[in-house]
């Protein structure tokens, strides 16, 4: 992510939230430092359930674009998400670490996998309530485009 910011001479500014409390803090950060969008990470201590609506909500009330760590957010009003493998990803760990490791394997004799595939989901009512276009060569790449 460094590089391609640096590759189309942009700043990327991060900002942490160490606990469910720090997130608003977090976005009037952003808001005051004038970032032109925000990424969410997929840490899993701020990750949940619990603090998903929270997110959204803060992003739609002060108007950023965010992209997120799985399509969850998008379901629920974020902008767009990008993530590993998808829905398919959970069948492919429990096929090729669960399984083993049931049948008697030692995780630290399974080999290490990269993801092969990717999930973009764009939500273009949050893009329209945003009042962004979403390029027509994105929403071609998209897998999923909810309207």
């Amino acid at each position: 992510m460094v590089a391609a910011a640096q590759a189309l001479e942009r700043e990327i500014i991060v900002l942490e939230a160490d606990s469910p409390s720090d997130i608003e803090t977090v976005f009037v950060a952003i808001v005051e430092q004038q970032a032109g969008a925000l990424i969410v990470g997929p840490f899993i201590s701020l990750n949940t359930p619990l603090n998903r609506p929270k997110i959204i909500e803060l992003a739609a009330r002060y108007a950023i674009p965010a992209m997120y760590p799985n399509r969850v957010y998008a379901d629920f009003g974020g902008l767009m998400s990008y993530s590993a493998g998808g829905r398919g990803a959970f069948r492919q760990l429990g096929a090729e670490y669960v399984a083993p490791i049931l049948r008697g394997a030692k995780p630290a004799d399974l080999p290490v996998r990269r993801s092969t595939k990717f999930e973009l989901v764009i939500n273009r009512k949050t893009a329209k309530a945003l009042s962004l276009t979403v390029p027509l060569i994105l929403l071609a790449m998209a897998d999923e485009v909810i309207e």
